[in-house]
């Protein structure tokens, strides 16, 4: 089993408008509401990959029992601590006929110390059966930027592999705490290393960086593939390219939490790293083609692996 923790939980409003046009008045053609949340897509694509998942985190007010109820819906069994304040409203307006993804999303609910307290007595209780926990996305008000740092600290003490997605400080403070696996888009990843990245020897340079400051694994994803730093025999580096076949895209928004959970499924299979890579892009490639983070098909995800380029990179000659 494998836990997700989403602190800043969201209802999720995606509205297909044609010929958006700022400043003027639309009438949407379709409407798709879902739980949404960085964690909650994770956990809504390990369920389409068949891992067992439960999905944890902060749920509060009107918005939060919808969520609970669009998650119930979807039948991905779910444990939220409920908070006084209201989860908050993500809108999406996609524009079929230009294919261009506009989101605003607001900062979400104040969270009281009590509450959280009761959200670390769950994570204690379900992270007892679980092979990891899954720590993503930003954290609401009142929630100190070393939540994930301190979240992960506790769990390696109980030997529980932990993996973070997140940006910004509560990202570096929770790489510093050691994590198994650290999973940031490009952006995030140039956020913390201090500098675009552009070509492979970039990518290289960011992913020993990363590991420096305290990741074991590192996966830096972008909308077409990823970036991989992985431990192999003997706790030797390998340091990977992967990248998924041209698509036109429906929305790349929750493409990197599904080609992590990608990942970890083919990680619990045992699967090499090459394997396991192919399996994260090939998903991520999958949920491009559907609207709604963590949506995607399986099927399309197996026809796609064939087409994933996996090449092994030279380690950066200065890295230890």
């Amino acid at each position: 089993m494998i836990v997700t923790v989403t602190m800043n939980a969201a209802l999720d409003r995606i509205l297909s408008v044609p010929n958006f046009q700022r400043g003027q008045r639309h009438r949407a053609s379709e409407k798709l509401t879902l739980a949404g949340g960085k964690g909650i897509a994770v956990a809504r694509a390990l369920k389409r990959l068949g891992v067992p998942v439960v999905a944890t985190g902060l749920a509060g007010g009107r918005n939060g029992r919808r969520i609970l109820e669009e998650l119930q819906s979807e039948g991905i069994l779910n444990d939220f601590v409920r908070i006084e304040d209201e989860s908050r409203t993500s809108t999406a307006v996609i524009d079929p006929t230009s294919l261009v993804f506009t989101e605003i999303n607001e900062w979400g609910p104040r969270v009281e110390a009590a509450e959280l307290d009761l959200l670390h007595e769950k994570l204690e209780y379900l992270s007892r059966g679980a092979e990891a926990v899954v720590l993503a996305g930003s954290l609401p008000r009142g929630v100190e930027e070393d939540f994930y740092a301190e979240a992960v600290r506790e769990l390696n003490r109980r030997n529980v592999l932990t993996v973070l997605d997140s940006e910004g400080e509560p990202l570096r403070l929770g790489i510093e705490a050691e994590p198994y696996l650290v999973s940031p888009n490009q952006q995030e990843a140039e956020a913390i290393v201090g500098q675009e990245l552009a070509d492979d020897e970039d990518f290289r340079l960011a992913l020993g960086h990363l590991a420096e400051l305290g990741a074991r694994n590192v996966l830096i994803t972008r909308d077409t593939g990823c970036f991989a730093r992985l431990r192999g025999e003997r706790g030797r580096p390998r340091h990977f390219r992967a990248e998924a076949p041209h698509l036109e895209s429906a929305s790349a928004t929750g493409s990197g939490a599904v080609l992590l959970a990608g990942f970890l499924a083919a990680q619990l299979e045992d699967a090499p790293p090459e394997d396991a890579l192919r399996k994260a892009v090939a998903s991520g490639a999958a949920s491009t083609l559907a609207t709604g983070a963590g949506r995607f098909e399986p099927e399309e995800m197996g026809r796609l692996m064939s087409e994933v380029r996996v090449e092994s990179l030279q380690a950066v000659a200065t890295e230890a």
